[in-house]
């Protein structure tokens, strides 16, 4: 079955509150006047009821309906 909802991949950089990981997704943006493109990090919050990511690991990460003020991201898979 395909998904519509919206899914990223990135890196865990924290895994310290409960059933709660915060991924890194990196990309790059370019500068409109001198055409050099930057690395730029976006921090998601994501839920992991199982609590089977740890740091360092790339999961992948899907839009979902609001859990908590910040979580709007639930864990799919971890890749590694």
């Amino acid at each position: 079955m395909d998904s519509k909802k919206t899914r990223r991949m990135g890196k865990v950089l924290s895994d310290t509150p409960e059933k709660t990981i915060i991924v890194g997704v990196s990309w790059s943006q370019k500068d409109r006047l001198y055409k050099k493109s930057s690395r730029r990090l976006t921090k998601l919050v994501a839920h992991d009821p199982k609590e089977e990511a740890k740091v360092g690991d790339n999961v992948i990460v899907e839009f979902s309906k609001p859990i908590s003020k910040t979580k709007k991201w639930k864990l799919v898979e971890v890749v590694n």
